[in-house]
């Protein structure tokens, strides 16, 4: 099982995690509300889970254009 972070802009994979054992709290899900659990975590057949976050180049791209927060995905 690993858990991948990928960016949800540019679908960029920004880290994995292949531990074999790993508690919620130590990744802060627990601080997660239930919508945003059900946002951005997604599990896979095979056993990996999906985090769905933004990385860096994307953020950078959002603070130079604030505009872009009413997109839903705004790379093309």
């Amino acid at each position: 099982m690993s858990i991948v972070y990928k960016c949800r802009h540019c679908g960029h994979t920004i880290g994995k995690i292949e531990q074999q054992i790993v508690t919620t709290s130590m990744l802060g899900w627990d601080q997660l509300t239930p919508q945003d659990k059900q946002r951005m975590i997604q599990y896979k057949e095979n056993g990996d889970v999906h985090i769905i976050s933004i990385c860096e180049n994307c953020e950078d791209s959002l603070g130079q254009h604030p505009d872009y927060y009413e997109l839903e995905y705004f790379l093309q």
